[in-house]
C-alpha cells in the first residue's frame, strides 16, 4: 500500500482552508499535515513538515504565495506546490510559474477537479484546471518569450538531444496532452510514455511538466 499524499494547505481564509480539509481528508490517500495563513507561515511549515505537496493560495498578507512558492521550490526542490488561483488574475499565474509552481487550481473548482489537480501533481503532471488551460496557453507563447524570443543555449541542445520520439512527446506535452492522450495518439503503451517524460524532463532539464510546456513554447514548436 502506498503511502499518502501529504498536504500543507496555505490560504488566509480559516474557513477556505476548513474546506478543503474537509474534501481532502475523505480521500483514503491524501492526509492533510498542516496549515499555514501567510507565505511566512507555508515557508517554515515547509521546512517543519516536508509535505509532498503545498496547496497555496496567491493573496495572502504578510509574504504572498508567489514568493512563498519561490522559497518553498529552491529550498525544498521535492515539494510540489498547487496554486490557488482566479480566472482573471493572469499575472498571478504567470507570477506563480516563474515561482516554480506544478499546477494551478480555480478557487470555485468541483470537488473532482481539485482531487484530479492534486493528484497530478503530485505524480508529476502538470496540473492545470480546463479553464486555466486555455489562458496558459494562449499567453504562455508572450510572456516568455514564445518562438520569436530567445532560446538558450542549454535549451537548444537540450531539444536537439531527444530521439524523434522523444520530441514528438516533447510537442504531446507542449499541447497539454495527458500520459494516457499521448499514448493514444501515438499507439503505445502509458508506462513507454512515462518514461520518455522522465528522459525528456532529463535532457531538458524542466523542473517539472509545467516547465516542458513553457519550452515547447519558447522553441516555437506548438502553434496556437
Amino acid at each position: 500500500m502506498t503511502s499518502p499524499i501529504r498536504v500543507l494547505l496555505v490560504d488566509d481564509q480559516e474557513l477556505i482552508r476548513l474546506g478543503f480539509r474537509m474534501v481532502l481528508e475523505a480521500e483514503p490517500d491524501i492526509v492533510v499535515i498542516g496549515e499555514a495563513a501567510d507565505g511566512k507561515a507555508a515557508i517554515a511549515q515547509s521546512a517543519a513538515l516536508a509535505p509532498d505537496l503545498v496547496l497555496m493560495d496567491i493573496r495572502m498578507p504578510e509574504l504572498d504565495g508567489i514568493a512563498a512558492t519561490t522559497a518553498i521550490v529552491r529550498a525544498h526542490p521535492e515539494t510540489r506546490v498547487l496554486v490557488l488561483t482566479t480566472f482573471d488574475l493572469d499575472e498571478y499565474a504567470f507570477g506563480a510559474i516563474r515561482a516554480g509552481a506544478s499546477g494551478f487550481l480555480l478557487k470555485d473548482a468541483q470537488r473532482h477537479e481539485m482531487l484530479s489537480a492534486l493528484r497530478a501533481v503530485h505524480r508529476g503532471d502538470a496540473a492545470l484546471a480546463p479553464r486555466v488551460t486555455r489562458m496558459l496557453l494562449e499567453h504562455v507563447g508572450p510572456q516568455f518569450g514564445g518562438a520569436t524570443g530567445v532560446v538558450d543555449e542549454i535549451e537548444d541542445a537540450g531539444y536537439r538531444s531527444l530521439t524523434e520520439r522523444e520530441q514528438e512527446v516533447f510537442v504531446a506535452i507542449g499541447r497539454g496532452l495527458t500520459n494516457a492522450e499521448i499514448a493514444a495518439s501515438l499507439y503505445v503503451g502509458e508506462s513507454t510514455v512515462k518514461t520518455h517524460v522522465g528522459r525528456i524532463l532529463a535532457k531538458l532539464g524542466a523542473r517539472d511538466r509545467i516547465h516542458a510546456v513553457i519550452l515547447a513554447h519558447r522553441l516555437g514548436l506548438v502553434g496556437r
